[in-house]
């Protein structure tokens, strides 16, 4: 069966609403998937009534920033309560951390004499503030396109050019990912419910120093293996993992929108079909197993 267990909308840094998403991956022959957007679970209705409408298995899901005695790395969360209060409280507890961190990029590109509609924008994401809308909507004004080419001195730029100008400076207030700890993550689970999976390790190096396997031991239930940041190597190291400790191997696209510039294949059905019957375990999830 063809799944995808990665997807992103509108509610988080995708392009697509739900509905449209959900149709996307039904022309593809998607059977079964989930929304994973970051940190936040407020798509999950409408991507559940679209995928009922096409016919497609829906998995409740989110993706969240997470962090591990010094190391960061993002993780999938599936099948949890969609209704638990926990859960919800610490969501939305990451939101307002993330709100405060841009509360001051914000004073930063006033002083850069840069034109932007902060409360507007904050209105439009009130869930998750996504850097690439971010860049997107910052590049909308002739004024700041001028003042971003000269300062960067580049006449062609790129959407990280951007984001490494205006949100991700060398010295001065940057929009940081509001990390959870791993150690909150598993204290709510145990009343949300749910399967935890380590989000594409291989993006970043984060299989370095043994990671992988120590948030195992910390109580993950598996890793994603098949994902378009992965190189051959890297699931075959991924594979290994599995042979020992018997967990949970997910797959997922890491799907955010059709038509990405650049010539790199970015999905993974450019790569490979992602196939429920080349995933070990997988069933814990697919059906709703806690």
């Amino acid at each position: 069966m063809r799944i995808d267990l990665q997807l992103h909308s509108l509610y988080s840094d995708g392009y697509y609403s739900p509905a449209q998403l959900a149709r996307y991956i039904y022309l593809r022959g998607i059977k079964a998937a989930s929304l994973t957007d970051h940190n936040t679970i407020a798509g999950q209705v409408e991507f559940k009534r679209a995928c009922a409408r096409y016919g497609i298995k829906f998995i409740p899901g989110l993706e969240l920033y997470v962090r591990y005695k010094s190391r960061t790395f993002n993780i999938l969360w599936y099948n949890y309560d969609v209704n638990s209060s926990v859960l919800l409280r610490m969501l939305n507890a990451s939101c307002l951390r993330r709100r405060r961190f841009a509360e001051k990029v914000a004073g930063r590109w006033r002083r850069l004499g840069l034109r932007f509609d902060w409360r507007r924008f904050l209105r439009a994401h009130p869930y998750y503030l996504p850097v690439n809308h971010l860049a997107d909507a910052v590049w909308k004004s002739p004024l700041n396109r001028r003042h971003i080419r000269d300062a960067l001195g580049l006449k062609h730029v790129r959407e990280e050019d951007i984001m490494r100008y205006c949100l991700f400076p060398k010295s001065g207030p940057r929009l940081q990912d509001a990390h959870i700890s791993l150690t909150k993550i598993l204290k709510v689970r145990k009343e949300a419910g749910g399967q935890l999976i380590f989000c594409h390790p291989g993006l970043n190096n984060k299989t370095r120093n043994g990671l992988v396997e120590q948030v195992i031991e910390a109580g993950l239930d598996g890793i994603e293996l098949l994902s378009p940041h992965h190189s051959h190597n890297t699931i075959m190291y991924l594979n290994n993992i599995f042979k020992k400790k018997k967990i949970i191997m997910s797959g997922g696209s890491d799907f955010h929108k059709s038509g990405d510039f650049g010539t790199r294949p970015r999905y993974s059905w450019d790569w490979f079909v992602i196939d429920s019957d080349n995933l070990s375990g997988i069933s814990k999830i697919l059906d709703n197993k806690k």
